[in-house]
């Protein structure tokens, strides 16, 4: 079973391991040491063994199931062979041999499919999003963005020029505007426009699954900074694929091409490709070239990159995603209705155990993220994890640092291969947890470890051997 060779992998990894170091090089040591902090929450990131079909997935990138059912590779191959004799690398980055016919043409397609004046291919999204707080804001510029932000945004943050780096409150229309506010008592320069803001948002947070206000906040932006030096970077790794005509993304469903700076898709998620894209207009095309280090002093992508990348799009465009973005919806609906139909979820949510707070008037909202964080209390999202593990479920458990600290959940990830039945089985097995754990918090059971961490624990302690 496949919970056996991931526990196999997860499990020992958590073993501390500083205590064992004390003859080893300082260096190595110390390292051992700094992880070990994470060791005893459980929390320390390893490899993790691929899982086959049989496993219900509830973790994947792979939204709209193009990799799953080879619809990708399929439109590789045929677009690969389309190329005939091609040098397989760049051979340079994009400033040297290496800003080619063939992927200029794809750039100007995938700008034409988003509604963009510019597009620019990047190696990941990742660094798409680094590359972009690098090269574009000034010395003397300030960087405001939402507190969930990504670990990418952060990352871009130490690299910046930037003089301001400001945080609001998540989603939260009057945290930004009151930091939004706060500039022009910092520098009267943001006032009058001669320094600009960029704004980092997301169109689907990763964790929360919850959807940025985008255009309240935009309107705000707008109503403080009439000169239009305040401009918004949005990173839609989320929304592509998923919401939108044809996956175009968030700014696409709300018509705001016009309004939004800079645009970041990602086309390792629902695309099922590789890369990430920058949407842009040529003023801050030619910026990035000049000032982001980490996307100009780079090999440019290869030819069977761009291949993989226009394949996808040409699915998009061809209308054959637009079934699976439906099953998305239609999923992560059946999913609320069933969780607030059972009467031990309710018992959980009451009790503090479990929150879902995306369930929350799930019906008046048009259009649904496909990421549904349930939310879950007392560090026992690892719990929670094995429990479904065990079941053949892959959810995985979400802790501090990735999540703010003293908080946890469990993130599901909603599919087009998923099924009806998938759902009602995850939703009772989450059911089945709850019951168990609130018995446990009760005093009502007469261990104080679920089951299935303790049958997880003495497979380790076995040696891996089933009784």
């Amino acid at each position: 079973m496949y919970y056996e060779s991931l526990l196999q992998s997860m499990l020992p990894a958590q073993d501390l391991r500083g205590p064992a170091m004390k003859d080893e090089p300082a260096f190595y040591r110390r390292l051992e040491e700094a992880m070990d902090v994470h060791r005893q929450k459980r929390s320390l990131m390893c490899l993790k063994p691929r899982w086959d079909s049989s496993v219900a997935d509830y973790t994947t990138s792979d939204f709209l199931s193009l990799n799953r059912s080879g619809k990708i590779r399929d439109a590789f191959y045929e677009e690969l062979k389309s190329q005939g004799s091609f040098e397989l690398s760049a051979s340079g980055s994009r400033v040297q041999y290496g800003n080619y016919d063939y992927l200029l043409q794809v750039e100007r397609e995938i700008a034409a499919f988003h509604g963009a004046e510019t597009a620019f291919i990047c190696h990941s999204g990742f660094f798409a999003n680094v590359g972009i707080l690098e090269g574009v804001p000034q010395p003397g510029d300030a960087i405001v963005m939402d507190e969930f932000s990504h670990a990418s945004t952060r990352l871009g943050l130490k690299v910046t020029l930037a003089a301001h780096k400001l945080e609001f409150k998540h989603n939260n229309l009057d945290s930004f505007r009151e930091v939004m506010t706060s500039l022009k008592s910092k520098d009267p320069a943001f006032a009058s426009g001669d320094k600009s803001i960029l704004i980092c948002v997301e169109s689907i947070y990763s964790m929360e699954g919850d959807i940025c206000p985008l255009r309240e906040l935009v309107s705000i932006a707008k109503e403080l900074y009439p000169a239009g030096n305040a401009q918004f970077v949005i990173d839609e790794a989320h929304s592509t694929g998923v919401l939108g005509q044809n996956g175009a993304g968030l700014v696409s469903v709300l018509g705001l091409e016009k309004e939004i700076a800079i645009r970041v898709h990602m086309c390792s998620k629902a695309l099922s490709s590789t890369g990430g894209v920058i949407l842009c207009n040529q003023t801050i095309r030619s910026a990035l070239v000049q000032y982001a280090r980490c996307l100009t002093y780079s090999g440019a992508p290869s030819v069977p990159m761009i291949a993989s990348i226009r394949a996808g799009y040409n699915l998009f465009r061809s209308g054959q995603t637009v079934e699976p973005q439906e099953t998305i919806q239609r999923h992560v609906k059946h999913f609320f209705t069933k969780l607030l139909d059972d009467p031990r979820w309710q018992d959980a949510m009451d009790e503090g155990l479990i929150a879902v707070p995306l369930a929350e008037d799930w019906e008046e909202r048009e259009y649904h993220s496909h990421i549904v964080a349930v939310k879950i209390s007392g560090g026992h999202e690892f719990a929670l994890f094995v429990h479904l593990l065990m079941l053949n479920m892959n959810a995985y458990p979400i802790s501090y640092p990735t999540v703010p600290k003293g908080t946890g959940l469990v993130r599901c990830l909603i599919h087009a291969h998923n099924t009806i039945e998938d759902i009602d089985r995850l939703v009772e097995a989450i059911g089945d947890w709850s019951e168990e754990m609130l018995e446990i918090q009760r005093g009502d059971s007469k261990s104080t470890v679920p089951s299935a961490l303790r049958r997880a624990m003495g497979l380790q302690a076995s040696g891996w051997k089933e009784n």
